[in-house]
């Protein structure tokens, strides 16, 4: 089989770099939730599906490059899988394991970079549920500043779609500390004109529009960004580590991003760079910091664990509700979640679908795996990536603290999520 062949060759592929050092038993660095997970056959997969599935999880880490993999999986509603493999605590150079340093497991806070993006779009969805925003409202409605230089007609529609003509931060070198100033930003991104023609095409708003989305949704609520995260999700879905940043009192208990592998890699460096503003070992070192942990970063620093942001991808699936609660409206995920067109994204260089807030599969294939035209959700910084998917009733949190450019991680990383949409069956 195709999968097994690649099981065996990802462990043998080492382009350089940075690596961890690998026990010769995975099992004495795996957690495994035994309480949480279901006997697969209750819910009609069959066991071997769901090894296969961890199988390709082990391969994966084997690389090297992740200091710690976690993955959470429901399947009707139940949960199928919650492991963690690796540590969620590493030497201060990301190669070895520290004496001190703990397991990570399905309930170790993690950053979800890019991840973050679905989770403040669903803020501002349920502002319009309420009545205080409209999706197609202009945002000089509610930020005047931003009009200047022709971005009068920009919506928040634009915004989360990648249509706002804001892809990157108009200054040059724009500095960790700046990014982290998040009234900075938004005075920025307000006064200067637009990379691009709002409206004029698709190009991927790595970390910006999430800054004009968070100062809108203050400013028509009245409330603070986090302050919303914790009344909209964090607190109806029963969250612990829901949360824009860390506070110091918890960060001992987070698993910090680590770049791995090779320093460079062909094309794929020079992109991130173009798309991000920075390279990954400048980000993950920038993240890590105080101040980064102490930031607002509306598309780019959320911290949960695997089986929170799973919860919150279930929520979803199931139209809003979490174990008896309405937390949105049925309208609100439907029109949250729906698709656009399949368009060629200017930043990214690729096709890709967006929705209101969420990246969309196809029915060939997807980020999600084959035959996932329904699906949807977000890729975080390279190699995170939590979904749902209608069609097969599941969904998933899988996310990753080794941020690499390696050619076996982007292998491995499509391994597990072609291996997963094929371990469930398309109703």
């Amino acid at each position: 089989m195709l999968a097994d062949r690649i099981n065996a060759l990802l462990p043998k592929m080492k382009t350089g770099g940075r690596r961890m050092a690998m026990p010769t038993d995975l099992a004495s660095i795996t957690t495994i939730n035994d309480d949480r997970e279901c006997v697969p056959e209750s819910v009609g997969i069959p066991t071997e599906n769901i090894e296969r599935i961890w199988h390709s999880v082990q391969s994966y880490y084997r690389t090297g490059l992740h200091p710690a993999i976690t993955l959470v999986i429901r399947h009707r509603g139940k949960i199928v899988l919650s492991r963690g493999i690796g540590h969620s605590h590493v030497g201060a150079v990301g190669e070895s394991a520290d004496d001190g340093s703990k397991l990570a497991s399905a309930d170790t806070p993690i950053c979800l970079f890019s991840g973050s993006k679905a989770v403040s779009a669903m803020l501002i969805h349920k502002l319009i549920e309420e009545g205080k925003i409209g999706l197609y409202d202009c945002v000089s409605d509610y930020l005047p500043e931003y009009a200047a230089h022709g971005k009068h007609l920009t919506t928040i529609y634009d915004l989360l779609t990648h249509r706002a003509g804001i892809r990157v931060m108009p200054i040059e070198n724009a500095s960790p500390s700046l990014m982290f100033d998040f009234d900075a930003v938004v005075k920025v991104l307000s006064e200067s004109p637009p990379m691009d023609t709002p409206q004029g095409g698709q190009a991927y708003h790595a970390t910006t529009a999430g800054y004009i989305l968070g100062a809108i949704a203050q400013k028509a609520s009245g409330e603070s960004l986090p302050t919303l995260l914790k009344r909209i999700l964090a607190e109806p879905l029963g969250c612990e580590h829901f949360t824009y940043g860390v506070g110091e009192e918890r960060r001992h208990e987070v698993a910090l991003s680590h770049s791995t592998g090779p320093k460079k890699v062909f094309l794929a460096t020079q992109m991130l760079k173009q798309m991000l503003g920075l390279g990954e070992q400048e980000i993950t070192a920038a993240i890590n910091t105080p101040e980064g942990l102490s930031a607002i970063v509306p598309a780019a620093n959320i911290y949960s664990s695997a089986e929170e942001i799973c919860r919150f991808y279930q929520m979803l699936l199931d139209g809003g509700q979490w174990q008896g609660k309405t937390v949105f409206k049925p309208i609100t995920v439907a029109n949250a979640t729906r698709g656009g067109k399949l368009q060629f994204d200017g930043s990214m260089k690729a096709p890709i679908r967006f929705s209101a807030g969420f990246m969309r599969g196809e029915k060939l294939w997807s980020m999600f795996g084959f035959n996932t035209a329904q699906a949807f959700g977000h890729l975080g910084f390279i190699n995170i990536l939590c979904w749902a998917d209608p069609a097969r009733d599941i969904s998933v949190a899988f996310l990753n603290t080794g941020k690499s450019l390696a050619p076996e991680g982007f292998l491995g990383f499509v391994n597990v999520t072609r291996t997963i949409s094929q371990a469930f069956p398309v109703r």
